[in-house]
């Protein structure tokens, strides 16, 4: 960050600041000498836009639960209801934090441009929770205005492929207005075989792109790990676009195991588990 900043003030451009802000760069890091980026800022008013950049940001008292901190706590009791994942639940409350300073430097006046969807790919197993934080990811961009809905729908290939070549593209945008578009297995689009699939997913990739550049919603692509690193690097397009890559780890037998009794203390007419009882001798260890 002070390399950044001292290219900003001996040549006038913002514009590399700006980057490292947009991808939640710390910008209260200290240096060897315990500086932070602001220290370095020198008075005068053609700095004002640098200062608004680097200063840390503290949030009113007066904003309450409905400002900045209180989305903040609210984004951070949701992922506390989910058991392990502890590595990427730190990646998320980082990312969070940066789409949070950001609107407040924007409420400042700092121009960091049209708002963006950080579209993302979540790497991992099914049932590793990537629906579930797909959906806890909504309500926080919708709070802040990136968003327009915090709907989540699901998608697979068979949603946005249509029946006859020139089909697909329409399907495609259709099922991608507004809120978050889910596509799991996204790797399907860009099947192995040869033949019309090829074609029909290649015609959806295509209409991706465009509603990536063009519509009101955040696309976030899933699936296995293997399979996703290897479509990715196949299609600069996803490349410039993805901005945000997450590993979503299997959980752990006791991770199991307590999520188990979890579902078995909250008893729900709809669950499996629905008046399924351990004897009170048996704990996690047991279950595990």
């Amino acid at each position: 960050m002070t390399l950044a900043v001292g290219y900003a003030l001996t040549s006038g451009n913002n514009s590399v600041v700006k980057t490292l802000y947009e991808y939640n760069a710390d910008f209260s890091a200290e240096d060897d000498e315990g500086m932070i980026p602001f220290n370095y800022l020198p008075s005068g008013v053609e700095y004002d836009e640098l200062r608004l950049l680097c200063q840390i940001v503290e949030e009113p008292k007066d904003y309450g639960e409905c400002g900045m901190k209180g989305k903040m706590n609210e984004f951070n009791f949701e992922l506390s209801k989910i058991l392990g994942l502890d590595e990427l639940k730190a990646q998320l409350r980082k990312w969070a934090k940066g789409m949070l300073l950001a609107e407040k430097r924007r409420a400042m006046g700092v121009d960091l441009g049209p708002r963006k969807a950080p579209h993302m790919a979540f790497l991992g197993n099914p049932g590793t929770g990537k629906t579930t934080v797909a959906r806890i990811l909504g309500k926080l961009l919708c709070s802040l205005g990136v968003l327009s809905s915090d709907k989540v729908t699901e998608v697979q290939r068979s949603d946005l492929v249509g029946e006859f070549l020139g089909q697909t593209g329409p399907k495609t945008r259709k099922k991608a207005m507004g809120g978050i578009l889910f596509v799991d297995e996204a790797y399907r689009l860009t099947p192995t075989d040869s033949g019309s699939s090829i074609e029909y997913g290649v015609e959806a990739l295509e209409e991706i792109m465009s509603v990536l550049e063009d519509c009101d919603l955040l696309m976030i692509f899933a699936g296995y790990t293997e399979p996703m690193r290897r479509v990715f690097p196949s299609n600069a397009g996803f490349c410039r676009r993805m901005t945000h890559f997450f590993q979503f780890d299997d959980f752990s037998c006791r991770e199991l195991a307590e999520m188990v009794m979890i579902k078995m203390s909250n008893q729900d007419e709809r669950s499996r588990l629905f008046r399924f009882r351990l004897g009170s001798c048996y704990g996690v260890e047991s279950v595990a």
